[in-house]
C-alpha cells in the first residue's frame, strides 16, 4: 500500500512516500481502506520530535491519527457485517491507504454525510465538543474564539453561535476573519496587530465571559486580559507552545482556567461519545466542518508546510482513495 513515513524527526521534508505491506487485522480489529486522512497541527509537532514523553514515536512511523473510509477486512471476533461499511476511525496512524484499528476505534458514517466531512470531524469534532462542554457558552454572553478559522476553532464559533452567545473571532488574516464572520461571529479582530486586546475589551463593554484559546503561546497567554472578572478561559492551542496565563492573576479576578491538554487525551469511550455526537450534529446540519484544503497523500509535506505557515483556512485533509477531490478553498455551509 501507499503510505507516508517519518524516517527522521525534522521539518516537512522528512515526510517520505513509501510502499508498505498491507496491514492485517488482529483479533478484535478491522482494516479500513481510507478515503480521506485527517491532518492536525499535532502531527507537525510530533514529526519534529516534540512530545515524546506524551506521544512516543519509534522511527520510522506512519503519521496521522485516522480518517474515514470503508472497512475491507475483519479479524477474529469481529462481525463480518462491518465489511463494506463507511466508517470513521481514530487510531495511532493515518497517512496510508489502509489502517488497522480496534473495532472500538471505528464508528459508522451516517447516511447522507460526505466521507470528507466525516474525516474532518475525527479529531476536531471531538476537540470542539469537549471544549464546548468545558466552556458552556451561554445565551447573549460574549465569547472570544482565537484561531477562529482553524479546524476546531471554526466549529467552536458555530457551537457558541448556536448556543445564543455573541462571538468575537480572533485570527491572523483577512480571509480567516471573513470566514469567521460568515460562520456567525459578530466581531472579528486580527490578533497579530497591536492593540487587539483593547479592541476586544472596548467592543464587548469590558471583556468577554469566555475565551477559547486555540493559539497558545504568547497570544494565548495574552487572552487572559480579554476576560471579564468572573469569566472562563479554556486554552488548548499549541502552535507557539502552551499558553501560560498567570494563575494568581486569574484567581484574583475570579477567572477559571481550563487546560485540558494537561490532563492528557480523553479515554476511548469519551472519544466515541463525542465523535458520535459530532457526526450526528453534522448530519442534522447543526454543525459544519469547514474543509479549506485537500492534498493527495503524496503531498503530505505541503499540508504540513501550510499548517506551519498558518496559511490554511479551515480543515486540511489528505485524499487517499480514488476521490473526485474538493476545491482548495473554504467549503462553506
Amino acid at each position: 500500500m501507499r503510505a507516508i513515513q517519518v524516517t527522521a524527526f525534522g521539518g516537512p521534508e522528512v515526510l517520505s512516500p513509501a510502499e508498505l505491506p498491507d496491514p492485517a487485522p488482529g483479533p478484535g480489529q478491522v482494516v479500513v481502506a481510507l478515503a480521506a486522512a485527517d491532518v492536525i497541527f499535532l502531527d507537525t509537532l510530533l514529526r519534529s520530535g516534540w512530545g515524546q514523553d506524551f506521544f512516543p514515536r519509534t522511527l520510522p512511523y506512519v503519521p496521522g491519527g485516522g480518517g474515514a473510509g470503508v472497512v475491507v477486512q475483519t479479524g477474529d471476533g469481529v462481525d463480518p457485517a462491518w465489511i463494506g461499511r463507511r466508517v470513521v476511525v481514530q487510531t495511532s496512524t493515518g497517512y496510508a491507504e489502509r489502517v488497522a484499528a480496534h473495532v472500538e476505534e471505528i464508528l459508522p458514517v451516517p447516511d447522507g454525510l460526505a466521507i470528507e466531512a466525516a474525516a474532518a470531524l475525527v479529531h476536531d469534532g471531538v476537540t470542539a465538543l469537549r471544549l464546548d462542554q468545558l466552556g458552556t457558552p451561554r445565551k447573549r454572553e460574549w465569547v472570544l474564539v482565537s484561531a477562529a478559522a482553524g479546524g476546531a476553532g471554526s466549529l467552536l464559533v458555530q457551537l457558541a453561535v448556536n448556543a445564543g452567545a455573541r462571538v468575537v473571532a480572533a485570527a491572523s488574516t483577512d480571509a480567516k476573519l471573513a470566514l469567521a464572520r460568515q460562520l456567525g461571529a459578530e466581531i472579528a479582530v486580527d490578533y497579530t496587530r497591536p492593540g487587539w486586546i483593547d479592541q476586544v475589551r472596548e467592543a464587548t463593554g469590558g471583556g468577554v465571559a469566555l475565551v477559547y484559546d486555540g493559539a497558545g503561546g504568547p497570544t494565548g497567554t495574552a487572552t487572559l486580559d480579554t476576560v471579564a472578572d468572573g469569566g472562563r478561559l479554556v486554552t488548548y492551542g499549541t502552535a507557539d507552545g502552551l499558553a501560560t496565563p498567570d494563575p494568581d492573576s486569574a484567581a484574583g479576578r475570579g477567572i477559571r482556567i481550563f487546560a485540558p491538554l494537561l490532563d492528557g487525551p480523553p479515554d476511548r469511550q469519551t472519544v466515541r461519545e463525542l465523535l458520535g455526537l459530532a457526526l450526528e450534529r453534522t448530519t442534522r446540519g447543526r454543525m459544519h466542518p469547514v474543509i479549506g484544503a485537500t492534498y493527495p497523500l503524496e503531498r503530505a509535506a505541503a499540508a504540513h508546510r501550510a499548517l506551519a505557515m498558518r496559511t490554511t483556512v479551515g480543515k486540511s485533509l489528505l485524499l487517499v482513495g480514488n476521490q473526485s477531490g474538493l476545491p482548495n478553498s473554504p467549503s462553506m455551509p
